[in-house]
């Protein structure tokens, strides 16, 4: 599986390369913290869902710690899904670690 740091990702954002984030947390903790960008779509509704992610962008997919963000990664592929999925290591509280320290820990 393919994995990005917080600070590559960031680096991405700032060159202005088309990435695709999705957050598979759940609304309460999107609610909390967020990746400024993200687009919610809980790890348990994420197969159905996968037609809100575009397979033609780089799609780095991201949680709290980076569990969930790897089982969403797996349960796409499984699915059928066909475009480029990268796990977020370390999740938004590597983010907020590294990057960003005004998002909340939690």
């Amino acid at each position: 599986m393919k994995a990005i740091t917080a600070k590559e990702l960031s680096e991405k954002l700032r060159a202005g390369d088309d990435i695709q984030l999705i957050d598979v947390r759940e609304p309460d903790e999107y609610a909390f913290a967020k990746i400024e960008g993200a687009k919610l779509i809980p790890l348990g509704q994420v197969v159905s869902r996968m037609n809100e992610i575009e397979p033609g962008r780089e799609t780095v997919v991201h949680c709290k710690g980076g569990v969930r963000s790897a089982k969403a990664i797996e349960a796409l592929q499984r699915a059928g899904f066909d475009g480029e999925l990268i796990n977020l290591t370390g999740g938004i509280t590597a983010w907020s670690n590294d990057v960003d320290p005004s998002v909340p820990k939690y």
